[in-house]
């Protein structure tokens, strides 16, 4: 999209983030002038390339990197924690708890579930998508329109290229990219610390700084059976982070609300954290309760435990963003002068409406929004089990439509992912499920009524948690083959079946699908609003901005320093001998005592060694995983999280105390030296094999 540039006497994102390491930006549309500038770097081709496919999104959420010309891959450890549960087993050997390391390729164990993408090309679309819609068309039309062109787009993209294809929406609506992805599926463990070293602090620590802990985790991918050969790995810093010094990170934020009108901002503090937290706090309790019940309980529930956790404070976090007056005043100033200068700008009169819009759009979802989350959104039926018996419902009905018309989980780029998931033999446990369903069945009765007639049919005259034992302990696709079967036989298999859970899943499809429509609708007028915005934007600032976060890949940067809090200096960094000061200082009491092999092996570590860091650089949830670079592409860290004060970054960008918080690369290598005894591994990282 070229807009031409026009002069006027708003506030320029752009000038704001020349003083500051703000951005998440696209590798399409990197600031290399800025960088020039403020740091004498030049970003150039040849560099973003290779950090670009050296990059990995994981399908569960996060992000890694390659770091060796075998497939070595590195992540976090609660990035990898699902794949660690996996493959303990109950009334076994404990990986969560005990960690892991595969000394050679032939103990590296295979995941059933884990996808990851490395993406390889980037193509501007928009002119296309925009093509199928019209502006006499009502807003359903316009939508079905878009979705059909993208769907289109993404299929002769796989069919000619073999790649996985995702039409990505930028900038709200402004523009559409084509990303293009290798897919790699057979995926490894190779290693993995104690989680009590990974997640050092617990929830007390959780978002805080200063910090200790070794959030790392190693996969391999394999090809045809054997080590994958990569061209594009990063290798490894022998220095690592240094104070001062300019870094880069390379991964996938997840979301975030920056570029929103006020009235959706508004939306979100008065309606979707509110309801969101009240389900975290829900959800965190039920968990709680059943993992105090057992050690084996503990084990299986523990990721999704803390997950809940680690949501519920990053939410919170949101939520005083969102409460935050400067913030806030700053957001309505900002639109505001946006929307004078349109207003008295004869070429972007088109666009003076659509902030009106949004806010008229915000309205209509207000009144379905609750009915929508419980529904479609899957509040009200809080189940693996009942995802896999929806999928296969609704795989029979889609899966015959024209490829343009199914709902887009079912298009045909997206159906190998989503077979793949299907038939994972990730273990499910028939308890843990039942409190899930129970427990979110009962909040489905409190958000719609007891009364409500969709309650009653999903209920059938049962209490929550009789109904919730009644279709678990009954269902059969916690079955693979059974699963295969009727995915393969399609709509006559699935209803043939007569399984209680795909019965639940069948009582309420009419009504998710029609509240879906009433989000899809509105969600078209939306966009349509927002690509009027871009455009108005793109005219006043210019096309040198980045867009929201939208778990594609993007290049941050910032600086390793520390910052200042209550009139005391926080460091930039921790070391070895901090961990153990912090130990002592719990009396190595939970959740600050350390791991047995830690105790015993504290003489043989350099307690100077840098443990974690802290940089300016922007990111947000997703960006788990991420690579830490300096110049030469090298890595210095891994992104773990990010302090209590970047939880605002959801909606504003400040780095007066906000900080991404990384493990430092040499504590990965001393770790594995001294602790783990995992040479080979750290001879695979820094090439000295």
């Amino acid at each position: 999209m070229r807009i031409a540039f026009i002069a006027v006497g708003l506030a320029l994102a752009l000038a704001g983030a020349a003083r500051a390491d703000e951005g998440m930006w696209l590798f399409t549309n990197p600031p290399r002038e800025l960088l020039k500038k403020k740091y004498e770097f030049d970003a150039d081709e040849k560099w973003l390339e290779h950090v670009r496919k050296s990059s990995v999104r994981f399908n569960s959420g996060g992000s890694g990197s390659f770091v060796s010309p075998d497939g070595l891959v590195m992540t976090n450890h609660h990035v990898g924690l699902d794949v660690l549960q996996q493959i303990s087993k109950s009334g076994g050997k404990d990986y969560v708890k005990d960690g892991f390391y595969a000394k050679t390729n032939a103990d590296e164990v295979k995941s059933d579930h884990a996808e990851l993408n490395v993406l390889m090309s980037i193509d501007d679309v928009t002119k296309a998508v925009n093509g199928a819609v019209t502006a006499d068309m009502a807003p359903d039309k316009a939508g079905a329109a878009r979705r059909a062109a993208r769907s289109a787009i993404e299929k002769e993209s796989k069919d000619k290229t073999g790649l996985e294809s995702e039409v990505v929406t930028l900038y709200q609506g402004g523009l559409y990219h084509l990303y293009r992805y290798k897919k790699y599926t057979d995926v490894r463990l190779v290693f993995a610390p104690e989680q009590q070293i990974a997640f050092y602090g617990g929830d007390p620590d959780n978002f805080e700084y200063p910090r200790f802990d070794l959030d790392m985790c190693f996969f391999r991918v394999y090809e045809d059976g054997k080590p994958a050969k990569i061209d594009h790995y990063l290798r490894w810093s022998k220095a690592g982070a240094k104070e001062n010094e300019v870094v880069f990170v390379s991964g996938h934020p997840g979301n975030t609300d920056r570029l929103n009108t006020v009235a959706e901002l508004e939306y979100q503090r008065d309606r979707v954290y509110p309801f969101t937290l009240q389900l975290l706090y829900r959800l965190e309790a039920a968990y709680s309760i059943y993992s105090g019940r057992s050690a084996e309980n503990a084990r299986r529930a523990k990721r999704d435990l803390f997950s809940i956790q680690n949501s519920r404070k990053a939410r919170e976090g949101g939520m005083a963003g969102l409460l935050d007056p400067p913030i806030m005043d700053k957001k309505r100033a900002d639109e505001k002068k946006l929307r004078e200068t349109v207003a008295n700008t004869t070429d972007l009169k088109d666009s003076a409406g659509a902030w009106d819009r949004i806010a008229q759009a915000q309205q209509a979802l207000r009144k379905v929004s609750v009915r929508y989350n419980m529904l479609e959104g899957g509040r009200g039926f809080n189940s693996q089990l009942y995802g896999y018996a929806r999928t296969l419902m609704r795989a029979g009905d889609e899966r015959p439509k024209p490829n343009g018309e199914r709902l887009r989980e079912f298009r045909d780029s997206a159906l190998d992912s989503l077979q793949e998931r299907m038939m994972s033999k990730q273990p499910v446990y028939d308890d843990f499920e039942i409190v899930r369903l129970s427990n979110s069945l009962t909040f489905l009765a409190n958000q719609l009524g007891a009364d409500s007639p969709v309650v009653k049919k999903v209920l059938a005259g049962k209490s929550p948690n009789e109904r919730a034992a009644q279709v678990i302990t009954g269902t059969k696709v916690k079955d693979v083959d059974f699963r295969k079967k009727l995915y393969e036989g399609g709509k006559d298999a699935v209803e043939a079946a007569h399984d209680p859970l795909i019965e639940m899943a069948r009582v309420i499809d009419d009504a998710a699908r029609a509240v879906r429509k009433v989000v899809e609708d509105q969600g078209e007028v939306k966009e349509q609003a927002y690509a009027q915005i871009a455009k108005a934007k793109f005219a006043v600032e210019g096309t040198g901005t980045y867009p929201d976060a939208t778990f594609t890949l993007r290049l941050a940067f910032g600086t390793v320093k520390g910052y200042e809090e209550n009139s005391k200096p926080v460091p930039a960094e921790t070391t070895i001998a901090g961990l153990y000061e912090r130990a002592k200082e719990h009396n190595n009491q939970a959740p600050f005592d350390l791991p047995q092999r830690w105790v015993e092996r504290k003489d043989k570590l350099d307690l100077s060694t840098p443990f974690n860091f802290i940089c300016t650089a922007d990111i947000i949830g997703g960006n788990s995983g991420s690579p830490v670079v300096n110049r030469a592409g090298e890595v210095v860290g891994l992104i773990f999280d990010g302090n209590i004060q970047s939880l605002v970054l959801d909606f504003a960008y400040t780095e007066e105390q906000a900080r991404a918080t990384s493990v430092h690369s040499r504590a990965i290598v001393e770790a594995l030296r001294k602790v783990y005894d995992a040479g080979a591994l750290a001879d695979e990282l820094t090439g000295s094999k």
